[in-house]
């Protein structure tokens, strides 16, 4: 097993030291005690992809086994999972990689994806588009990524028919990076968000609506807690996105 390519469950669970007690009756406590995802099944490879907030920094090198899968939301999912139900051998993969829009997702897409050849695909993208384009003055072809991004889908499902694939929405908070501009980021991350909505209706997809559980969060803390520059996520929002994912994947599957 090549550890710059995969990190199995066991590995997580000794690094991250996560491994609960259990309760009196032997019963695994925490998140993942109210039951697996059915997506989460034996021997499943789950796949991350997507830019800097799924990256979290991932060791890309293998040197650090604990950070093959960087220090964010997949890594909060892997742990929880991996570390109360070692019997399932989850293998776990992230693939994200920081400053990607859907169209550096599009180049990489057959070698970091497709043949990876993962049971459960989670894709986040999309606020690069936003960033890069609004920073820079451009016009954002907001139909060019709607079209790049279904002809990923379309592919992926071609290539992978039993795959299960879970869309992540962009999202934003008032914060450092977008302050100056906030109309236009705004506005964009909503258009990307509606595109990321009619992918999931088209494909037949779940789609995690992170933006309105960080709009209800700023009810409880200021934005930057969970979302240090408006854009990235703290400790605190990683944790929020992990709890989110695994809501939304224990849902009814769409049909």
């Amino acid at each position: 097993m090549n550890l710059t390519k995969t990190l199995k469950c066991l590995t997580i669970g000794v690094a991250l030291g996560m491994m609960s007690p259990g309760s009196a009756s032997g019963a695994p406590e925490g998140q993942a005690a109210e039951g697996v995802p059915e997506i989460f099944h034996k021997g499943v490879r789950v796949l991350f992809q997507g830019d800097s907030i799924t990256d979290g920094q991932r060791d890309k090198r293998g040197t650090y086994p604990g950070l093959l899968l960087g220090q964010g939301y997949p890594y909060i999912i892997a742990a929880n999972f991996c570390g109360h139900f070692p019997e399932l051998n989850l293998t776990v993969l992230n693939r994200g990689i920081s400053g990607n829009k859907v169209s550096d997702l599009a180049g990489r897409w057959q070698n970091d994806t497709i043949a990876l050849k993962p049971d459960v695909l989670s894709i986040l993208i999309g606020v690069n588009d936003v960033w890069h384009n609004v920073a820079a003055g451009k016009e954002i072809n907001f139909a060019g990524i709607e079209a790049t991004y279904d002809k990923l889908l379309a592919d992926t499902l071609a290539a992978l028919p039993t795959i299960k694939i879970v869309l992540c929405e962009p999202f934003i908070l008032p914060g450092s990076a977008n302050i100056k501009q906030w109309e236009e980021w705004d506005a964009a991350t909503k258009k990307i968000q509606q595109i990321v909505a009619r992918l999931g209706e088209k494909h037949r997809l779940p789609v995690v609506h992170f933006q309105r559980v960080f709009d209800e969060a700023v009810k409880r803390a200021p934005a930057e807690y969970w979302l240090f520059d408006g854009v990235h996520p703290a400790w605190a929002g990683h944790q929020l996105m992990a709890d989110e994912w695994v809501r939304a994947v224990k849902e009814p599957w769409p049909r």
